[in-house]
């Protein structure tokens, strides 16, 4: 999914937008015990409360693509157990107890977390309102209804001690501590939301830690192939420039890929339909536009592949602001140092190969 589809289906989650129909749920302790459900039809809920609970939806289709929200597809040894059970969760509107259980055992089996959290789903069909050739929304012309699932697991504190407010008194007096509902740490969309049109063999995940995944979710409940976490796709891809450059590392290339990068980076700012990912090959023609050598760019395609080789992939791309978070800092690091500086500023730095080793120097004014 890209950013456009999914800032499309947060906008569902508002008192004019809303149409989801069914909300259930399951409040697990930190013993993986079940405390108790939740089972409502979400219109008959208080507006204050329907808030609260569009602002846990909203958090879970919210972050960076690549990053925080990942699009997934089914192992293949799970396209039709998993993606059926899905699919069953989904056409059941969520009213199939012997379901919802079996997905409650799933999750409390298999996810990670010391503590309460609650599990919470949603039903809702959207009829899909086409596009105009001005890029309009035509909401009296809809080409199909989209039905789909969300699952949103938020974590169950106490809340902080303090002093609080009697209004009637008008006093302060100790505050009972009370468990709150926090913010999502995971949570998916069944199914995917590609082209603007349901994609059963496909989901997107969300996850608030991007450094490191609930591997025993992903794979137990989901079974979907796991992307690389957006830290280890920025040292692959770093590693595939240093073996490729070798000795022939020059500064003035790392400066021109850091620029075609950042150029890539403010393109798709101002088109959101573009790609946020660059390819294999489209990671070549960087090397190429930035001055590597075709002497080099031959062993391009083996120090790629190498890096990928235990993965089933055809084609391992990389979400290009995993790669450079920000187009305003560059970091270079050496076996000793590691230096980050203003875009602006790079000119300051040069790199010389001294003796057959890579010397840095930095002149200020």
């Amino acid at each position: 999914m890209e950013k456009t589809e999914i800032n499309e289906l947060r906008k569902l989650f508002t008192l004019e937008k809303c149409g989801i129909s069914k909300i259930v749920g399951c409040y697990v302790n930190g013993d993986k015990k079940k405390l108790a459900n939740i089972d409502e039809f979400f219109g008959v809920l208080p507006e204050e409360e329907q808030h609260k609970y569009f602002e846990i939806f909203r958090k879970t289709l919210s972050g960076q693509t690549g990053k925080n929200l990942l699009n997934m597809e089914f192992n293949e040894s799970a396209h039709d157990l998993q993606r059926d059970f899905l699919i069953r969760l989904r056409d059941s509107e969520l009213k199939d107890e012997n379901l919802l259980n079996e997905f409650y055992d799933k999750v409390i089996d298999s996810y990670n977390y010391i503590g309460n959290y609650l599990i919470i789903l949603v039903y809702q069909s959207y009829d899909v309102p086409s596009i105009t050739s001005d890029n309009m929304e035509n909401e009296d012309a809809s080409e199909e209804v989209y039905r789909f699932v969300l699952c949103s697991i938020c974590p169950v504190e106490l809340s902080k001690p303090g002093l609080e407010y009697f209004e009637i008194e008008n006093t302060f007096h100790n505050s009972e501590r009370s468990y709150m509902v926090g913010l999502p740490d995971m949570g998916f969309l069944f199914p995917a939301f590609n082209e603007r049109c349901e994609d059963r063999d496909s989901l997107l995940l969300y996850t608030k830690d991007s450094k490191e995944f609930d591997l025993g979710f992903m794979n137990y409940v989901l079974n979907c192939r796991v992307p690389l976490p957006a830290p280890r796709q920025k040292d692959i891809f770093n590693d595939i420039i240093t073996e490729t450059l070798e000795e022939a590392c020059d500064y003035e290339v790392v400066k021109n890929i850091h620029e075609e990068l950042s150029s890539i980076i403010e393109t798709r700012k101002e088109d959101l339909s573009v790609p946020e990912t660059i390819s294999k090959k489209e990671m070549k023609n960087i090397l190429e536009n930035s001055g590597v050598k075709s002497e080099r760019l031959e062993n391009f395609d083996k120090r790629y592949d190498a890096h990928f080789e235990d993965t089933k992939e055809e084609d391992n791309s990389f979400y290009v602001k995993n790669l450079y978070p920000t187009a305003n800092k560059v970091e270079i690091k050496t076996a000793n140092v590691s230096i980050k500086v203003d875009a602006d500023k790079m000119d300051v730095i040069e790199t010389k190969i001294i003796d057959g080793h890579i010397v840095t120097f930095i002149y200020e004014d």
